[in-house]
């Protein structure tokens, strides 16, 4: 009985050292389980081999040479596959409504002057023949809007900001001084009204357009800021309904 087992297992060495040498040319071919495990000492074959995550056969990396390429688990498709997009591409747009153009218009007012349309966000620069320029701008929030007529007392470009002592004391974190320029939210422009705080002015958040978002200031993209500013001179009458 033990000539008997010693040839077996004799056999079996000579076979699964056979065997190895034909799996590394032919991988897989005895099908798996019990067989390919004495054949091969792999009881899956390279193209079965479980994987961790998807990312690679269990118990050590893959062979290029050898196996096929794997691929990732189902429960991983909805990870992203590059980098997240920047804050820069979603940012909101400007509503086209908003846009500068040229406009009929029948409302209050002569050539030359302004007329803010509080509720509908549009600025009016009137002009001779029944036109007038329409500006789309970002009024007062909720308890800050105003009507009433003032003069352009004052221009100045990139201006400076100044927060004056009522809007600090809402918000103390601001700065008490801002000097003028890209990051300053006056913007490119601003007109002053009369002896009152409120101006027309530029802004640095275009996305604000078409909104209730101030405090009673009038803001508008730094273009069209810059067109009206060329436009109207110091004295220019301006009407807020």
């Amino acid at each position: 009985m033990r000539t008997k087992w010693s040839v077996a297992l004799a056999a079996l060495a000579v076979m699964g050292s056979s065997g190895a040498a034909l799996a590394q040319s032919r991988p897989g071919q005895y099908g798996g389980g019990f067989i390919e495990y004495l054949m091969t000492g792999d009881a899956y074959g390279p193209a079965r081999r479980p994987a961790v995550d998807g990312y690679g056969a269990l118990g050590g990396p893959r062979h290029a040479a050898t196996e096929p390429a794997m691929q990732p688990r189902a429960r991983f498709a909805a990870l992203p596959t590059g980098p997240a997009p920047e804050e820069a591409t979603i940012a909101r747009a400007v509503d086209p409504r908003y846009a500068r153009q040229v406009v009929a218009y029948d409302g209050p007012g002569r050539a030359g002057q302004i007329v803010i349309d509080t509720n509908a966000k549009y600025l009016y620069l009137i002009q001779p023949g029944g036109q007038a320029i329409r500006y789309g701008i970002g009024v007062g929030r909720p308890g800050f809007v105003w009507t009433g007529a003032k003069t352009i007392s004052a221009k100045r470009e990139w201006p400076d900001w100044t927060p004056p002592a009522e809007m600090l004391r809402r918000r103390p974190d601001l700065p008490r001084h801002m000097a003028g320029g890209p990051e300053n939210p006056l913007g490119a422009r601003a007109m002053y009204l009369g002896t009152s705080l409120y101006r027309i002015h530029g802004t640095n958040e275009p996305h604000t357009i078409g909104q209730n978002v101030s405090s009673g200031c009038i803001r508008m993209m730094n273009e069209d800021v810059i067109d009206l500013y060329e436009r109207t001179p110091v004295g220019t009458r301006v009407e807020v309904i």
